[in-house]
């Protein structure tokens, strides 16, 4: 189906319109960026295409580069160029960005103080990781995964492909407990010992995992299950 075949209420320019931004997918607004589809694919369809090839081939979307889009069936050399500099322009501007004076993390704190402008209005859970330097000072962040209310499926694939991109030396991964409550559950300590694992095969330092809760956090490190 067609945006112009679809119910007002459902096309991305009026629910934006209507509803705000939050009221969107993230494939309802990269379709308005990207603005039109192709003859069998509406641009709500092919955004879908370029999140799920992102997803797999560059880690996240905020990753990949303008000739990796213009691999996509549909992305051509204007909707490759527009999608990155949205992204860019939406770096630049985002509200306490870690800027280019390589902000450097020494404490679980730090990390929290960081990562929780990202979190602190998060219903599900969100699971992101930093990617350091050889000075251990912050390269970039990126969300990993996007769960339900209590969960995000995490695969240490999944952390560490773009730190490997990027050429990460070290990595400090966090997620939020919605609840509020950021006691480390089972899985949650599971899934730090597997990434401990694929980070002694792959060679990038994984130095912390950090479980924000609404006005507290827990370190792993600090609670021994990641060594120093």
């Amino acid at each position: 189906m067609q945006i112009k075949d679809m119910p007002e209420s459902e096309r991305p320019q009026e629910k934006l319109m209507f509803a705000g931004p939050g009221g969107l997918s993230n494939s309802e607004l990269l379709a308005l960026v990207i603005r039109t589809g192709t003859d069998d694919m509406s641009a709500v369809r092919l955004a879908e295409e370029v999140l799920a090839y992102a997803s797999e081939y560059s880690g996240d979307l905020g990753m990949a580069d303008v000739r990796e889009l213009m691999s996509i069936r549909g992305i051509g050399t204007v909707k490759a160029c527009s999608i990155v500099a949205a992204i860019e322009l939406s770096k630049r501007l985002v509200p306490g960005k870690v800027k280019e004076s390589r902000y450097k993390l020494s404490t679980g704190r730090d990390v929290y103080d960081v990562l929780m402008q990202d979190m602190m209005y998060e219903k599900r859970e969100l699971f992101m990781s930093i990617h350091l330097n050889t000075r251990m000072q912050i390269e970039s962040k990126h969300i990993v995964s996007i769960g339900c209310l209590d969960t995000a499926p995490v695969h240490p694939r999944e952390v560490f492909r773009p730190a490997v991109k990027s050429g990460a030396a070290a990595i400090i991964v966090a997620h939020n407990h919605p609840s509020g409550d950021p006691a480390p559950s089972d899985q949650d300590i599971a899934i730090t010992r597997r990434l401990l694992d694929a980070s002694n095969i792959i060679g990038i330092k994984l130095l912390d995992h950090i479980i924000a809760g609404r006005d507290s956090y827990i370190s792993l490190k600090d609670k021994g299950i990641i060594p120093e």
